[in-house]
């Protein structure tokens, strides 16, 4: 496959939102240690499907409010606390492709450390819906992020780097999958754990038919060493 140029992302509101609320982290850590049936109480039947017709207007104006309450409504079904520090401090991104109901994100940023390296971020996601690819370079502020994802709700497929999985390709939403480079799909169930297998490979994830709920770990996040495979994706 020919190599895709990444286009550099400058934005940096998404690290300025995250420092207003590492400090009410803490609200929403006490889950504690359950089992993966108490942690994924869902109702299958009662999962809501979407389309690019509810969080658009007739201008192709993205309606942020729409997606918010949408998200909402797998919380509620997810039975995951919605505290006023989620709510303050919850971003929301279709990232300039106007495709949010099948390649979009919600998500916080809990913590940010630059002086220590450390980083801690929580990634909502609706039914089917994927991240665009991207990836982490090294920036003057650190070296390329490494990073672990955990769903806590529902599941998600990871795609990077290894041999193709053609079983999992049909996963990849159809705007998207002609342009990523990242072949290998791996389902990944609650509190299974997977891992960016190389700092600065080409990675994403799109979530499973109930939506999920994914814990990150990761290393400092430079929002200026993000790069995105699709040249249109932007914050």
């Amino acid at each position: 496959m020919k190599p895709i140029t990444p286009s550099p992302i400058t934005r940096r509101s998404m690290i300025a939102r995250s420092a207003t609320v590492a400090a009410g982290a803490a609200s929403l850590a006490a889950f504690g240690p359950r089992s993966a049936a108490a942690q994924n109480p869902s109702n299958p039947s009662a999962v809501k499907t979407y389309t690019n017709a509810d969080f658009y207007d007739s201008a192709g104006q993205f309606l942020v409010d729409k997606a918010r309450e949408a998200y909402y409504d797998m919380f509620r079904r997810f039975q995951y606390p919605l505290s006023d520090t989620l709510k303050n401090g919850m971003w929301i991104l279709d990232f300039g492709l106007g495709d949010f109901a099948q390649v979009g994100m919600a998500g916080i940023f809990w913590l940010n450390r630059e002086d220590y390296k450390y980083f801690g971020h929580e990634i909502y996601l609706l039914p089917g819906q994927m991240i665009p690819e991207h990836c982490h370079v090294p920036t003057a502020k650190g070296a390329a992020k490494m990073e672990s994802w955990q769903p806590r709700r529902g599941m998600i497929y990871t795609f990077g780097e290894g041999d193709p999985t053609p079983e999992f390709i049909g996963r990849i939403p159809r705007s998207q999958r002609d342009l990523v480079k990242s072949r290998c799909g791996k389902p990944l169930g609650i509190d299974e754990i997977g891992h960016l297998n190389r700092l600065e490979a080409f990675h994403f994830m799109v979530a499973g038919p109930e939506g999920a709920l994914v814990t990150e770990y990761g290393t400092f996040h430079d929002m200026d060493g993000l790069r995105f495979s699709n040249p249109k994706a932007k914050l």
